[in-house]
């Protein structure tokens, strides 16, 4: 059966890199960001107050296209960043910085959610939940020019937004993976502990959790009674 996972999360905690290794293991189709230029960005970043709105217009109808092409797309998929994250934490974010206004942001909404409303929602969002400190370690290892500014406290706005929206969230499973502690990229059995926790959600189970004595094995860690 056809099954689809959405994997969400802050910028720099191992989305991209998740995709690419759970396409590899489950012999899924992986979805990545579209590379097609916002044309909109370059004025955005002269004045966000005025071009704030165009540019999340932008990002959500190329990610509505994406959604749809999930929809339908024959096989098992996975993508990288849904739809929601779009509206509930970057547009979100935006408004509460004042770069998007108040009229503007009603109608975004009002566009988000009766677009959506027509969209089926993934199988599974899979979260991956990091800390600020971790998040700025991997932006930093990844090395991206246009990365090097971003600050702890834009980060940490944005966990607040990811954590406010995913305690919320019900259109699908979810399953959180702690991130500050899987590696998922260095080691094998942090990824394969991932993948089992996503098949079991996906055959049904409801309490799915990361055991603090799984991840300690699969890091090799000594877990003493106090």
């Amino acid at each position: 059966m056809k099954k689809w996972i959405a994997v969400a999360g802050n910028i720099g905690v191992g989305k991209s890199s998740l995709v690419a290794l759970l396409g590899k293991s489950l012999g899924w189709k992986p979805f990545f960001e579209p590379e097609e230029e916002n044309p909109y960005l370059a004025d955005f970043y002269r004045d966000m107050e005025t071009w704030g709105f165009h540019s999340q217009v932008f990002f959500l109808t190329r990610r509505l296209r994406i959604h749809r092409q999930l929809v339908d797309h024959p096989t098992c998929a996975i993508q990288d960043r849904s739809v929601y994250e779009d509206a509930e934490i970057f547009a979100h974010n935006l408004h509460l910085q004042n770069c998007i206004a108040s009229r503007d942001y009603r109608s975004y909404r009002d566009l988000y959610q009766v677009l959506t409303e027509f969209l089926p929602p993934p199988d599974l969002v899979v979260y991956l939940r990091a800390s600020v400190d971790t998040l700025l370690d991997r932006i930093s290892l990844r090395g991206r020019d246009y990365e090097r500014d971003i600050k702890s406290d834009y980060l940490s706005q944005l966990n607040d937004l990811y954590e406010a929206w995913i305690a919320t969230f019900m259109l699908c499973p979810v399953l959180i993976v702690p991130a500050d502690d899987l590696d998922y990229v260095s080691h094998d059995s942090h990824l394969d502990l991932i993948v089992s926790k996503i098949q079991d959600k996906l055959a049904g189970k409801e309490e799915v959790l990361f055991e603090p004595a799984e991840v300690a094995r699969v890091n090799g860690w000594n877990l003493r009674e106090s």
